[in-house]
């Protein structure tokens, strides 16, 4: 993709501060940090979100965010932190280039946490029922 950030930030054409990488991952801290040490992990081959990225790099993705998520959580100093993705905009997906947050978690760091909506046991069959339909 010409226009895509990520992938200029991939081919090292425009400049970001790297902490990692590897022969297909890029790990880089997010200029926009919900906290200190808040990185992003890339595919150096452009997708768009988890849904076209590759299984065949499915397991150097978690080794590789294991390997970064230890480094980051050392320096900021502790042991918890959040993995994800957003898949779309709807999802908060900014940037349409796959990318995986590592966000390092502190006691009272005042971040959102992930929203409760109890559900009865009838509702969540009849779902799991039409999932496993598709």
């Amino acid at each position: 993709m010409n226009d895509c950030i990520f992938c200029k930030i991939a081919k090292k054409e425009i400049p970001s501060f790297i902490i990692n990488e590897s022969k297909n991952f890029l790990a880089f801290l997010d200029i926009n940090p919900r906290t200190k040490g808040h990185v992003l992990v890339i595919p150096k081959k452009h997708c768009t979100n988890l849904t076209d990225f590759p299984s065949s790099l499915a397991k150097e993705l978690i080794d590789f965010s294991k390997e970064t998520a230890n480094k980051i959580l050392k320096t900021v100093k502790t042991t918890d932190f959040n993995f994800s993705i957003n898949n779309g905009k709807f999802s908060g997906q900014e940037v349409f280039h796959a990318h995986f947050h590592i966000i390092p978690r502190f006691k009272d760091d005042k971040l959102a946490q992930w929203p409760k909506s109890p559900s009865s046991n009838e509702l969540l069959k009849k779902l799991a029922e039409e999932i496993k339909q598709k």
